[in-house]
């Protein structure tokens, strides 16, 4: 955590990188600081000003790509100039350049919600999330490479997807031995995976700034749209929410938000299928269920201490996505 000077507590402002359409999450934060009397202003960075939630903040700054060479450094000139003290990742594209980067913020009196970056690295090869968890007990899909799949006699149907991929992007079902073959070579960086039928869940796992699980709460997928939840429900399942928060404490994630996505089978197993160090787009029914992340992470930034009941928040709470519009008149 970064240390802020005295008097500093309640004065100081948040940087949203990759904003894009995360309106929800970023009323959150501004609701949370106005209920704790801080007086923060909320930021957003994005390569194009045609975002949605970057016109509602309070400055937005156009940055390059998180991949070219001088973006840590504008986000280091906007974090100096412009008193931000903290920086909340929203996707997965930069998490990596970040998790890398997050001493350079220290010292210049910002702190980045982002894990160490091996733990953003297992996440994001599901080759290695993979070996993770079978290293450590926690059961998942059986994963091979598409030349072991074809090579043996699997289960049909597979599930195909890339090892880097994320949002549900270049995935595919194989009903048999020649879909498989088909679209092992249409998916890239292509991995197979045992098909696993049940209920899914996602959950929202809140990770202090000391490095410990303080909240966990599972939402059941009932129905998504381009690879983010459209329709879920909170469901305060136990079982769940304990191996989750072991699989989390095991793999040393955070502070912050972590997403991890799961398949409860009829016969009560736990297959654990991903793991995304970020807020996950369903996050705002966890927050609006009582598990309110943005004050919680507002609150240890003014130094102050949590009071969190683990399963503090409504069950069977539903949450129906739906579109809205932000108008933007252009410049004469």
């Amino acid at each position: 955590m970064v240390k802020h000077k005295d008097g500093d507590c309640k004065n100081f402002n948040v940087l949203f990188t990759c904003i894009g359409r995360r309106v929800g999450l970023l009323n959150s934060f501004r609701q949370a600081a106005k209920k704790l009397g801080l007086n923060c202003e909320f930021f957003g960075a994005e390569m194009t000003e045609l975002s949605s939630a970057l016109q509602l903040c309070d400055k937005k700054f156009i940055v390059n790509s998180v991949g070219h060479n001088k973006y840590i450094k504008q986000l280091l000139d906007i974090v100096k100039q412009n008193n931000v003290k903290l920086i909340v990742p929203t996707v997965d594209l930069d998490l990596k350049t970040l998790a890398k980067n997050k001493e350079k913020f220290s010292a210049a009196g910002c702190m980045v919600l982002v894990s160490d970056y091996e733990v953003v690295d297992i996440c994001q090869d599901k080759r290695k999330t993979f070996k993770f968890l079978a290293k450590n007990g926690f059961d998942t899909p059986k994963t091979f490479t598409p030349r072991q799949a074809l090579s043996k006699k699997i289960k049909y149907p597979c599930f195909l997807k890339p090892w880097d991929g994320y949002a549900s992007r270049g995935t595919a079902t194989a009903k048999n031995r020649s879909e498989l073959l088909f679209y092992s070579k249409q998916v890239p960086n292509c991995i197979v995976q045992e098909f696993i039928k049940g209920q899914e869940f996602t959950c929202d796992v809140f990770v202090g700034f000391d490095g410990e699980v303080k909240c966990v709460v599972p939402r059941k997928r009932i129905e998504t749209r381009a690879g983010e939840v459209s329709k879920s429900e909170t469901s305060k399942n136990s079982m769940v929410m304990r191996q989750t928060s072991k699989l989390i404490g095991k793999l040393g994630a955070g502070p912050g938000v972590i997403t991890v996505q799961l398949i409860l089978t009829k016969d009560k197993q736990l297959k654990f299928i991903e793991i995304n160090p970020r807020f996950g787009g369903g996050a705002p029914l966890s927050i609006r269920a009582g598990a309110d992340f943005p004050k919680w992470i507002l609150q240890q930034m003014a130094g102050k201490k949590l009071k969190i009941k683990f399963d503090g928040f409504e069950d069977k709470l539903r949450m129906l996505r739906y579109d809205a519009e932000v108008w933007i008149k252009k410049s004469l």
